[in-house]
């Protein structure tokens, strides 16, 4: 067979440079695109630059691939901004980012997705299925995200499978910027159940799963990549049921 080829959206650091690792790992041919190229490029993933906000361009960008069999809506991302810190217009480009250009991709994508019988995977959050103080506009959008998945699983059914990563932390190069220094790492990661944040190849291979024939089956769901979530707080902040 030939080999796959997969397109990541904002694959060039971080969790989407992860994620083009793993699918590079897998066999497949990948291409990324973001606004600027990557400082540490993934070897065997070739960089095209564009805008995921203009939509003229992502089709243009599309049109010109020979075709799509995997499309990962991986760019997204906000600063911490409290809602009453800022204008409504900076928090609906988090939103625009996150959501809007996730879905412009895929129907750039869809006739070639369609003709593959391809599958789109989207980089969805925790921070979109709980209160997320600071970042409220990106977890409105991740929730956005998964529900405009799972209706576009069963639109898009069963030419093309269409699901969603459920990412919890993860120890990217800006974890300090969200977590602090390595000491802040360390007491945030002893928050998770595995002891430890996702590394970006956690994710990516969770992705080369979903897109795989091992899930073949698999369509408008959401797959959990947290480490067991967050614990309770009230389990810490309660004085029944402690050892003495």
């Amino acid at each position: 067979m030939d080999k796959r080829l997969v397109v990541v959206t904002g694959g060039t650091r971080g969790v989407g440079a992860g994620i083009a690792r793993a699918f590079v790992e897998a066999g497949d041919e990948v291409v990324v695109c973001a606004r600027r190229p990557p400082e540490v490029p993934v070897d065997g993933v070739e960089f095209v630059p564009l805008d995921l906000r203009d939509p003229p361009a992502v089709r243009a960008f599309f049109d010109a691939l020979p075709r799509v069999d995997v499309l990962v809506n991986n760019a997204g991302g906000a600063p911490y901004r409290l809602l009453a810190e800022t204008d409504a217009e900076r928090h609906a480009r988090v939103i625009e980012l996150n959501l809007t250009a996730p879905l412009t991709a895929s129907l750039a994508a869809y006739e070639q997705l369609k003709s593959a019988r391809g599958s789109v995977v989207m980089i969805g959050s925790v921070s979109g299925t709980r209160p997320s103080p600071g970042t409220a506009a990106y977890g409105a959008a991740k929730a956005g995200l998964e529900n405009l998945a799972r209706s576009m699983a069963v639109e898009w059914a069963p030419d093309v499978r269409v699901n969603t990563l459920v990412v919890g932390m993860v120890r990217t190069e800006l974890s300090r910027l969200h977590y602090g220094d390595e000491d802040g790492i360390a007491a945030v990661s002893r928050t998770v159940p595995m002891g430890r944040l996702a590394e970006p190849l956690d994710v990516g291979r969770a992705a080369v799963f979903l897109a795989s024939d091992a899930a073949a089956y698999i369509t408008g769901a959401g797959l959990l990549v947290h480490g067991g979530g967050e614990r309770p707080a009230f389990l810490d902040a309660a004085t029944a049921n402690k050892e003495k």
